[in-house]
């Protein structure tokens, strides 16, 4: 190449990106015009929609009621969880409608369902305080378990809603019907609040919390406005008379409360606590599989989540320090978990944990698989519990890598343990 052309193609101006910048793409029976503007905004607009309208009103919903990304941005079980809570939603409405009906007709009112409709919104608030204040106090409980307490919460709503219902047989107490029902609904709504972070949090499956909460929230207000209209048409038909309100006030309690368990049993909580700890330990030791929050959701007691587990050791969590091990023999269970910040007291029914303060998930793991390894050692072989422990802390020191690996990657959170009642020690 020439002097002469290297000169002329270093003088040659770079060439500028022509703006705007556009394409068309086309997919779905929708063509969609892209366009770069100069500062690198990108537009789209929709040429043309041939999509039939039954999908658009679908897709439409989706977009406002679903969380972006869906069903790929969400964990297993989600829409199962918003179907039974949109149901819930709409009996809860209802119920509301006929129970502030029964307390206006209760103190010498007689309203028109339209009229209850507006005050059920006045009333909610106005005995509901010291409910409130009670249940706050209950906070780490709710953490460790919040399906059960957001089960417990439904049904002390659905208790106070009766009690306001059956107002009218007695009139003459008024104040008191409506007072313990507003009480029973003010520890129903803390509960049911406290619970509902955890419960979407387990659904966030891309850190796509505010857009799960919001989008939930969308669902809720859609079906109670359902409900409120369901309950109005109630009151104004089978429900102006009291025979029936007490027979379409215990179904719709019934539709309510399965919803909420239905809802509660889809949802697969991440976090380890007590129960869902020992259902992880005994397949473990059982079948050798780790299962996964999915394949636990199913298996949990909702109602009584303390019962004990054979193949994980029979564990209880919880009690207090004293009352687990005499302090002559503290040193001796320190001497055979070195450095390790949970104690084991084995007993004729069940093996005592008592976990340090500041110990995480992975300690009450190790905790847990050393006294289900035990209980397996002591009943095959007959040993001692001294010789059983120290042969099951050996046997955990090896199993217990890959376990925590695969545990985190079928998405455990294990940085921490929440057992709820707080019973911790410290030396």
């Amino acid at each position: 190449m020439t002097k002469e052309k290297i000169k002329m193609k270093k003088k040659e101006p770079v060439k500028e990106p022509e703006f705007p910048l556009y394409w068309v793409e086309t997919a779905d029976s929708v063509s969609r015009r892209y366009e770069f503007g100069p500062v690198g905004h990108l537009s789209v607009k929709v040429l043309d929609d041939n999509r039939l309208v039954y999908r658009k009103v679908v897709e439409s919903f989706l977009n406002k009621f679903f969380p972006s990304g869906y069903p790929y941005s969400v964990n297993e079980g989600y829409l199962r969880y918003t179907q039974f809570r949109a149901l819930q939603h709409m009996s809860s409405a209802a119920l509301s409608v006929l129970s502030t009906q029964s307390l206006l007709f209760a103190a010498g009112l007689r309203p028109t369902p339209a009229q209850a409709t507006v005050v059920s919104w006045i009333l909610k608030d106005g005995m509901q305080h010291a409910g409130k204040l009670i249940c706050s106090n209950l906070g780490a409980r709710m953490d460790s378990e919040p399906k059960r307490w957001r089960i417990f919460a439904d049904v002390l709503y659905d208790l106070g809603s009766g009690l306001e219902v059956l107002s009218p047989l007695c009139p003459h107490l008024f104040l008191e019907m409506a007072g313990l029902g507003n009480f029973a609904k003010g520890m129903a709504v803390v509960a049911a609040r406290a619970t509902r972070l955890p419960i979407y949090s387990s659904f966030a499956k891309e850190g796509n919390l505010s857009d799960l909460f919001a989008k939930g929230e969308a669902i809720s207000t859609l079906f109670n406005v359902v409900g409120l209209g369901a309950g109005i048409q109630l009151a104004s038909t089978v429900c102006s008379s009291m025979q029936g309100k007490m027979v379409v006030g215990p179904l719709l309690s019934i539709i309510h409360v399965f919803s909420v368990v239905e809802e509660m049993r889809a949802t697969p909580v991440n976090t380890l606590n007590p129960q869902r700890t020992a259902l992880i330990v005994a397949d473990f030791v059982k079948t050798g599989n780790i299962s996964s929050p999915a394949d636990l959701r199913y298996r949990e007691d909702l109602m009584f989540p303390g019962r004990l587990i054979e193949d994980a050791g029979n564990v209880k969590v919880g009690r207090a320090l004293h009352k687990v091990v005499k302090p002559s023999k503290l040193q001796e269970w320190k001497e055979i978990f070195p450095n390790e910040k949970f104690i084991l007291n084995p007993g004729n029914k069940w093996t005592d944990m008592v976990l340090e303060d500041n110990a995480s998930g992975e300690d009450a793991l190790r905790g847990w698989l050393v006294a289900a390894y035990a209980t397996n050692i002591k009943n095959s072989f007959q040993e001692l519990w001294s010789v059983a422990l120290q042969d099951a802390y050996e046997k955990m020191t090896n199993d217990f890598t890959p376990l925590v690996l695969e545990l985190q990657a079928k998405g455990w959170h294990t940085d921490r343990f929440l057992d709820g009642t707080g019973c911790r020690f410290a030396l």
